[in-house]
C-alpha cells in the first residue's frame, strides 16, 4: 500500500496499527453480504436440510466470499479511512495534512 496517496498526497497510514479497525468493517460486509446470499439461495432454491442445500450455500458462500476478499479488503479500508478523514472539496489546491506527530517510523514496523 502505497505511503501517500498518488492523487491527492494524503497520507494512507495516519498512526501506527490504523487499520487494524479495518478487520470490523471487512467482519460486517462479510455478515452483510452471507446473509444477502443466505436469503437469495432461500428463495431461489430453497434450504431443505434433508438434502443438503444449505451445506451447498455454505461451500458456495465460503468460495464466493473467498474470491470477493481482495474487494472486501480494499473497500473495507476505504471506508475506515472515510470515517476519520473528512473529504476536503477544494482537494486540488490545498496541500494535505501532515500527520507525522501520530506516526513513529521507527515502530512502524515493530509488532
Amino acid at each position: 500500500m502505497n505511503r501517500f496517496c498518488p492523487v491527492c498526497g494524503q497520507a494512507t497510514e495516519i498512526e501506527v496499527g490504523f487499520y487494524y479497525g479495518t478487520s470490523y468493517v471487512s467482519y460486517a460486509l462479510t455478515v452483510a453480504i452471507s446473509v444477502a446470499t443466505l436469503v437469495a439461495w432461500w428463495v431461489f432454491i430453497g434450504l431443505g436440510l434433508d438434502d443438503n442445500r444449505f451445506f451447498y450455500w455454505l461451500a458456495f458462500n465460503g468460495v464466493f466470499l473467498l474470491f470477493l476478499q481482495p474487494w472486501l479488503m480494499r473497500i473495507s479500508r476505504s471506508l475506515w479511512i472515510s470515517w476519520f478523514v473528512s473529504y476536503d472539496p477544494d482537494w486540488e489546491t490545498n496541500e494535505a495534512p501532515d500527520v507525522s506527530e501520530r506516526n513513529n517510523p521507527d515502530q512502524a514496523n515493530n509488532w
